[in-house]
């Protein structure tokens, strides 16, 4: 993408509304705008970053297993009144009445639907497990929505429902989403730590949320310095094993929110440190399978109902608890698998016939090589672009200028650690393309 064309409206001075960090460099980055309370519009930047980590959560619940569908954002009223949720949800559900006086409602969660479709379709223990999630807006119509994506009305999520014939096949199912989920934020760049939770309206005995550490987060949160040496996707087994050891380990080293942090049980050596949530799961049993029918022959021939599970992941909500994670005084540093652009190309002197020339080819060459390039060849001053490129945070800035193709040299820059290298041409080629 050149710069010259790309809508990406930043902004210099922040935004009097903003009150935390993620909401002040997602504005200023140009990534959204506010529409109406709790409510925005995705800009071309940060939709690419939501597409990023849609990808990564979608291909992690399809090696799990679960199967992709679509269920739509508008739901009857008749299906919350079937699982008896309709009057006991209260006011953050959004209720709608059209033109034939039907009752309906704008989605805050799927469970009911869910549901529905399973047992219009599954009749025979023999068509389980079976696990489908969607990614999708989902409303709630909080009473004080605030600090931007992080709490917003209207937001993007990942959830998913398991089906099992019986305890021990939901429980299989709950573990292969608990790695599922452990392998997902690691691969965005993050360190999130399950915390046992309470199951809360939703239902259910089992439930974890997954926390990242953030000195700006919302919560306390207290867990063991081990935690912080684990690597998850050097450990984790494949989703083909029953994740029983896996799942013992991982929910044996301690680790709680203020709410079910207990002393006495803590470890010497305890971390104590803001937190952010960014996906929970849940096992709920036959909390909605029951007074909604959802029942199978078993091998047997007699009817089951079967247990169920739900797993979220806010998806918008993660952009900003990425930004809240990882960011500096000048801007956002995205960890590379979500970042918007691998790499930003900037052209110091675009009336420059060699800066040019130099700027086009690498440019060309990054694209075929499939690595998501941003060329800066805006007519702007250089501390204007560098501003640009560090409060966008794009990974690696190529600096091409006329002072360095005299000696045949480009900067490579990290945006991250801050580190400047001077390379020939093909040199810094070489070392991006192998990024694509």
């Amino acid at each position: 993408m050149r710069m010259s064309q790309f809508f990406l409206p930043t902004m210099k001075e922040t935004p009097a509304e903003a009150q935390i960090v993620s909401h002040r460099l997602m504005l200023r980055a140009g990534m959204i705008r506010q529409t109406s309370a709790g409510i925005y519009a995705w800009l071309p930047l940060g939709w690419r970053v939501l597409q990023k980590i849609s990808q990564i959560v979608r291909e992690e619940q399809d090696a799990a297993g679960a199967q992709e569908l679509l269920m739509p954002t508008i739901q009857s009223a008749d299906l919350w009144r079937e699982s008896g949720r309709y009057e006991a949800y209260g006011k953050e559900m959004l209720r709608i009445t059209d033109r034939h006086e039907r009752e309906m409602l704008y989605g805050p969660t799927n469970e009911e639907m869910i549901t529905d479709i399973f047992k219009t379709f599954v009749k025979s223990y023999k068509d389980l497990p079976r696990n489908l999630y969607h990614i999708q807006w989902k409303f709630r119509d909080e009473i004080r929505p605030r600090f931007g994506v992080m709490r917003g009305r209207e937001f993007l999520m990942k959830d998913n429902y398991s089906f099992d014939l019986d305890r021990e096949g939901a429980e299989l199912s709950y573990r292969k989403m608990f790695l599922a989920y452990l392998r997902t934020f690691a691969r965005m760049g993050l360190k999130a730590i399950p915390m046992r939770a309470d199951t809360g309206p939703i239902g259910g005995d089992l439930s974890h949320e997954f926390i990242i550490l953030a000195e700006t987060g919302e919560s306390q949160v207290f867990c063991d310095k081990a935690w912080l040496d684990l690597d998850v996707l050097a450990e984790a087994p494949g989703y083909d094993s029953d994740l029983k050891d896996f799942f013992a380990k991982y929910t044996n080293i301690y680790a709680a929110t203020e709410e079910m942090h207990d002393a006495a049980k803590a470890p010497a050596d305890l971390v104590t440190a803001r937190g952010i949530e960014v996906g929970h799961i849940f096992y709920f049993g036959t909390k909605y399978s029951a007074p909604m029918g959802a029942v199978v022959a078993g091998p047997d021939g007699s009817p089951v109902t079967v247990e169920m599970g739900s797993y979220g992941i806010g998806v918008s909500r993660l952009v900003a608890a990425i930004i809240e994670a990882s960011h500096d005084e000048h801007g956002i540093i995205w960890p590379e698998p979500v970042a918007p652009f691998t790499v930003a190309i900037v052209n110091l002197k675009i009336d420059d016939a060699d800066c040019a020339r130099v700027s086009g080819d690498l440019y060309a060459k990054l694209q075929s090589a499939g690595v998501d390039v941003l060329l800066d060849d805006r007519d702007e001053r250089p501390g204007a672009k560098f501003a640009d490129m560090d409060l966008i945070g794009v990974p690696w800035q190529l600096t091409v200028g006329p002072r360095g193709l005299k000696t045949g040299v480009v900067e490579l820059k990290r945006r991250a650690t801050g580190e400047k290298r001077e390379l020939s041409v093909e040199a810094a080629l070489a070392e991006l393309t192998a990024r694509g």
